[in-house]
Order: structure tokens, then C-alpha cells, then sequence
């Protein structure tokens, strides 16, 4: 049995089969053009269809899932993404379904990129066996799922626990959802790059002037670099701190491509989490690098959508969970 997953991004798309145990058996993969209409974004998507279903495992599809950046709409199928102007209320779920190597009669699920990455990380990763997590995407964007009694929260919409867009400076940076002060505006890899660049940082020789370069820089010592994550980390103790006081969470499990800056980000994240998290329950809450690095958001669409067709109860969801998305 494979289960198909589409993982939607603002830098990247990416198409897997992944078995009942959670193993990726193929990829593939196409850059986001987010810029771009929305049509010219869904031929991306498509592209990446085709190049999965040329697999041999692709005639053994038994579900489709896909997480998306957000905001989603799981009931309506509809995705409205911040960083993809382009896909305004989307029929996203819709679009796939009629691409012309989907099975008949297959209707794909749809979840939120970062509540893909919390199933994941429930189901074979970094917070497999927990029954309160919070688990974050901090990439291109800021996002975040919530694993709570057990069982993944995602909320009537599918958004529950979208924490790259609580406020952590009334008077900061307009963020493009419309908000000022938001997460995502501090510590997101485009906010992190744009804050060391406004800062006179200039990128190692053949380095783009990204989140990467940034940690490059901040390794060998660069005090411009240093503060454009010491300002990420702030930003996600603020917030963390927050959901804790509000949930009460066992843990905090962060993976995206600006966590793979490793020590750069967790080093001054753990340390303002000391001014943040000063209740007796908030306090000393674990907070580790995925497990399963950057193939969460895959996996954790596919084992949404084996739960929804049930097909298997993993990630803590059962099938009753999947269908009221």
C-alpha cells in the first residue's frame, strides 16, 4: 500500500509515495514560482504529479495528501497561502484531484503545512509517544500544528496553532497577512536575511544572501549576523512561551530549513525562553530539532490521508479526526 503526499511551500513543491510505515520510496520536486498566477503554480504542482506517477509504486496509490502553507481552508479545499499571492482561495484540492494520473475517484486531503509536519513528528518522529507538543515549520514562513490529549488539533478550519502569526511587537513590521509584529516577521528565513542585510551584512562570497548564508556568517563570528537570529530567537521565545502559558505543552519540537542552522537559532531561543517562560507550568519545557528534518511536511500529509481513508491510525488521529477537516 503507498500513500501519495504534496508538500507546498513558498521556495519549493514537493511530490512522495510513502509506505504504511512512514518511509519515503520516491520523490520529486519543483521550485515554487510564487510570483507568479496562480495557474503557472498549479502547472508546477502538476509537473510534480507527473514525475511521481512515471514511479512503479504509483499504481498502488491509495490516498493523496497535501499540506500547504497557509492559511488552508480543509473543508472548502481551498488554500490562501501569505507567501504565494497568487493562490487567493484556491481550489487547490479540486486542481489535483483532476490532474490526469489521479486515480478515479480519489479526493485528496488537505492540511496545513505545519500540521502536516506535527502528524509527522507524532507518528515517527521527535514527539512520537507525547501527548502535548507543539510543533513548528520556520522557513520561507512561520507555522505551527499542536498535537494536544494525544491527537492532532487542527481546528475547525485546519489553521489551530498558526503561530507565525501571533503578534510579538505591537508596533513591529507589517507582515503580509496584514498584522504588525507578527512572528514570521522576526523569524522566518526572508525576515532573517532581510534584517542582517538592512544591518550592512553582505553575504560570504558565493553565498545568496539567505537565512543560510546568514548562519554561515554568524558562525565565524559576524555581529550583524549574530543579532539577525538573536532577533528570530526572541521573537520564537515570545511566542512559544505564549502558546505554553495558554496549552501547556510537554514539548516543542522546531524543523524547517532555517532550523537547520542548528545551534545558531536554538542557542538564543532556549536562553530568551528564560525571560519569557517565567510561570511555574511554562517553565522548562523541552524544545528540540525535528526528527524527521525536512521530509515532515510529506510524511505527515500522507498519514493525514491514510487516517482520513482509514487506512491506518497513525499520528494519533483517527479517521473520525480527519473527516470533520
Amino acid at each position: 500500500m503507498v500513500y501519495g503526499a504534496l508538500d507546498i511551500g513558498g521556495t519549493k513543491i514537493s511530490g512522495a509515495l510513502v509506505d504504511a510505515e512512514g518511509r519515503l520510496l520516491a520523490r520529486a520536486r519543483r521550485a515554487t514560482p510564487a510570483r507568479e498566477p496562480g495557474d503557472v503554480l498549479m502547472g508546477a504542482v502538476a509537473a510534480v504529479l507527473d514525475d511521481l506517477s512515471q514511479f512503479p509504486e504509483w499504481p498502488d496509490l491509495a490516498c493523496m495528501g497535501i499540506a500547504s502553507a497557509g492559511p488552508v481552508d480543509t473543508a472548502a479545499g481551498t488554500v490562501s497561502p501569505v507567501n504565494i499571492p497568487g493562490w487567493r482561495g484556491y481550489p487547490l484540492v479540486d486542481e489535483v484531484r483532476a490532474h490526469p494520473r489521479m486515480p478515479l475517484g480519489m479526493k485528496p486531503l488537505l492540511v496545513g503545512d505545519a500540521v502536516a509536519m506535527a502528524a509527522a513528528e507524532h507518528w515517527t518522529g521527535a514527539a512520537r509517544g507525547v501527548d502535548n507538543a507543539l510543533c513548528m515549520v520556520v522557513s520561507t514562513g512561520v507555522g505551527g500544528g499542536l498535537i494536544l490529549n494525544g491527537s492532532l488539533h487542527a481546528g475547525i478550519s485546519g489553521n489551530a496553532g498558526h503561530i507565525g502569526h501571533i503578534c510579538v511587537d505591537m508596533n513591529g513590521p507589517l507582515c503580509p497577512c496584514g498584522a504588525r509584529g507578527c512572528v514570521e516577521g522576526f523569524a522566518s528565513g526572508t525576515a532573517i536575511a532581510a534584517h542582517a542585510l538592512a544591518a550592512g551584512w553582505v553575504p560570504p562570497a558565493g553565498h545568496p544572501p539567505t537565512a543560510a548564508a546568514v548562519d554561515v556568517s554568524a558562525r565565524g563570528g559576524d555581529e550583524r549576523a549574530l543579532d539577525a537570529y538573536e532577533r528570530a530567537g526572541q521573537a520564537l521565545a515570545a511566542a512559544i512561551a505564549a502558546t505554553i502559558a495558554l496549552v501547556e505543552l510537554d514539548l516543542v519540537v522546531i524543523g524547517g530549513g532555517v532550523s537547520q542552522a542548528g545551534e545558531t537559532l536554538f542557542g538564543p531561543l532556549r536562553r530568551r525562553m528564560e525571560e519569557y517562560a517565567v510561570l511555574d507550568f511554562t517553565r522548562n519545557v523541552p524544545i528540540v530539532p525535528a526528527g524527521l528534518a525536512l521530509d515532515a511536511g510529506l510524511i505527515g500529509a500522507a498519514a493525514a490521508a491514510a487516517a482520513a481513508a482509514g487506512l491506518s491510525r497513525t499520528a494519533g488521529m483517527t479517521r473520525a479526526h480527519a473527516l470533520r477537516w
